[in-house]
């Protein structure tokens, strides 16, 4: 049983007049008559009685109706979804983020491509790099933002550098701290740590050894916004990207320096051929999005 047999046999029971049917449907009589046969055959049973000047369905033909025309409204029903997610009128991007980038770089991100494809349905999964290369792995996102070099071994993952970003050093407004700092002089002050598994906590940690001291805590365990409340309260200082400090008035950001630390930002994936149509509209955009960051402490790549 063919679609196509489906068609003419519907055709044939509306109109109950093969030639009719077979212009509705694009084909010669011929063809609709040989087809109709064939289908008939293959269900062991005639569908029409053909008398002179009428077509009535037979008893077989009344009830294979429904069940034809049912299939092909599920087959229009499929051509058209395809049709709208391939045209990106429908779809779904499971987008994971870093809570810093989250706070700061999508959520223009996310109103432009809202904009341009309002139909599309964004998931957004804010977590630390570590999390989501292991989401990204086992299938459970689409695409990521996050902080290279990633923690994997998954050769199957695959990461465009986007953006160079300065950190910074984030006191309360009216704190007494210069403009610039040596990483060395953060010795002296309480920091704000972040909690295991972020990629800032890292860099923290590594740029303080590497200058020869271990920091003194005063709070850790934070998420991004418990971070900046806490320092806003005055409890110290943290570390942190650039970004996420444009929009804090009660905030001040000092220049870090001998070494300035920086991270990059990569867009992450599986294999291209993996990615599905929406994500890569999506990638595409922000692509073009990120250019207008590329000001200031963001360097794009």
């Amino acid at each position: 049983m063919q679609i196509h047999q489906l068609t003419y046999f519907v055709a044939v029971a509306r109109t109950r007049h093969f030639t009719r049917a077979a212009e509705i449907t694009g084909v010669s009589q011929p063809t609709l008559s040989k087809q109709i046969r064939v289908l008939e055959n293959s269900l062991g049973a005639p569908l029409f009685v053909r008398n002179r000047g009428a077509i009535e369905l037979t008893s077989a033909g009344e009830a294979l109706l429904p069940h034809a025309q049912r299939i092909l409204i599920d087959v229009q029903s499929a051509e058209r979804t395809v049709h709208e997610v391939a045209s990106l009128q429908r779809g779904r991007v499971r987008l994971g983020a870093t809570p810093s980038l989250c706070d700061g770089l999508l959520p223009e991100a996310l109103t432009r491509f809202h904009e341009s494809y309002p139909q599309i349905d964004l998931e957004v999964q804010e977590a630390g790099s570590r999390v989501l290369t292991g989401e990204l792995a086992q299938g459970r996102l689409d695409i990521a933002l996050l902080i290279v070099p990633l923690h994997t071994s998954d050769p199957d993952i695959e990461t465009t550098p986007v953006l160079r970003e300065r950190l910074v050093l984030a006191s309360p407004v009216d704190a007494d701290v210069p403009d610039r700092m040596s990483v060395g002089a953060l010795r002296d002050l309480p920091l704000v740590m972040f909690r295991e598994g972020y990629d800032l906590r890292d860099v923290t940690l590594r740029a303080c050894a590497s200058a020869g001291f271990e920091p003194r805590l005063a709070v850790e365990g934070g998420e991004m916004s418990a971070v900046l409340r806490f320092v806003q309260a005055g409890l110290g200082h943290a570390v942190v990207p650039s970004m996420v400090l444009t929009t804090r008035p009660q905030l001040r950001a000092t220049e870090l320096v001998d070494p300035p630390l920086e991270r990059v930002i990569a867009l992450a994936h599986r294999s291209s051929e993996a990615l599905p149509l929406a994500a890569r509209a999506f990638k595409a955009d922000l692509l073009e999005h990120l250019t207008t960051f590329a000001t200031g402490d963001l360097a794009l790549l």
